[in-house]
């Protein structure tokens, strides 16, 4: 059997990035909805492998837009708002006994759904910079653009054109992440964080680049975390 620090590998996206995982002061552990790679095993897991690594984590799970997106995709409202409370309902339960689990003290262990860090007003300053950008900065308009036609193509039939208003649902639930892919030091006051997720995070070929424009603090990393060769993957 694993031991908890060997569950999981760790791809840092810049050697800056590599410098923080080493350190080892703060994760962040995102979890999505409704998402079947997130299994109570799997959260679990992340928990553990989260608290051998790093000397603080926040398990994160998002909990903005998930009505707002089924609805724009074709559910009717009330079968919209179900599939929603649902999927929350699942994921949070999950979430908060992985933390528990983890870290029974919740000194070094925490869950929090994303919409629980909307009252920080370091977020809600990163969070309205975002906005402001969207009409304003064309490489991060064109970011989330490309991001978004991304996600609908997967979840459109061949061929159908998305709408307005899935559009604009997409827009806010990528603006509602983004914060913690910027700087989650400042929203969470921790010296240095890594964003840990299965996949590459949006933005991250912007926020890491060389020169001006919008990037990722100083003190903010990101790893791509997957399950340690051996270690069933359950997708």
């Amino acid at each position: 059997m694993k031991t908890a620090t060997a569950l999981f590998q760790a791809q840092p996206y810049t050697p800056q990035c590599e410098v923080m995982a080493r350190e080892g002061a703060h994760a962040v552990i995102g979890v999505s909805s409704g998402n079947s790679y997130f299994s109570a095993r799997r959260v679990t897991d992340l928990a553990r492998w989260g608290a051998a690594n790093f000397e603080q984590v926040d398990l994160i799970y998002t909990d903005l837009f998930v009505g707002e997106m089924f609805e724009a995709l074709g559910y009717p409202p009330e079968d919209a708002r179900r599939k929603a409370v649902k999927n929350l309902r699942g994921v949070r339960a999950k979430v908060t006994a992985a933390a528990k689990d983890a870290d029974p003290s919740g000194s070094r262990v925490r869950a929090h759904a994303l919409s629980a860090l909307t009252t920080i007003a370091a977020y809600q300053n990163i969070h309205t910079k975002l906005i402001t950008l969207l009409e304003g900065d064309p490489e991060f308009r064109a970011t989330c653009d490309s991001l978004v036609d991304a996600f609908l193509s997967a979840k459109l039939l061949h061929g159908q054109a998305a709408t307005r208003r899935q559009r604009d649902v997409c827009l806010k639930y990528l603006c509602a992440e983004a914060p913690l892919f910027l700087d989650t030091p400042a929203i969470l006051n921790v010296p240095s964080s890594l964003n840990c997720y299965h996949q590459l995070l949006p933005m991250a070929e912007l926020l890491y680049a060389r020169g001006p424009g919008l990037r990722a603090s100083r003190n903010q990393g990101h790893a791509v975390l997957t399950p340690a060769e051996g270690e069933p993957d359950e997708r």
